[in-house]
């Protein structure tokens, strides 16, 4: 049981921000809140914060304990633009949504700024 829960405190923030970033990529176009002429940086934002979120989950994942080495940051950044990758291909399956490489760049950049935070963070 303490390994279950070790390993759930682990893995866990990765998997609920996993599973948020994919509930949000799945909701269509039109059940999406528009913010008038804000819309398009607020989505970028969140974009950004949600693959903060999960970049920092990463890094957590990897070195749950201390501060990550920089390949565990490296490998944290690469998984979180991999999700963003296959995010963006979900994407192409719902309705009025669209895949785009600039939301895979604002994703990735996010998971380097999460990443980045934790690492000073935990310093």
């Amino acid at each position: 049981m303490a390994r279950f829960q070790a390993g759930l405190r682990r893995l866990g923030p990765a998997a609920l921000v996993m599973a948020a970033i994919f509930a949000f990529s799945a909701t269509p176009s039109q059940g999406l809140p528009h913010f008038g002429g804000w819309d398009f940086w607020a989505k970028k934002g969140a974009h950004a914060f949600g693959y903060a979120l999960l970049g920092a989950a990463y890094a957590h994942a990897l070195a749950p304990r201390s501060r990550a080495t920089p390949v565990q940051c490296l490998l944290a950044v690469g998984l979180a633009a991999l999700y963003a990758v296959s995010d963006e291909w979900h994407q192409s399956f719902t309705p009025g949504r669209h895949p785009g490489a600039q939301d895979v760049l604002i994703d990735t950049a996010g998971a380097l700024f999460g990443v980045a935070a934790l690492w000073r963070w935990r310093r």
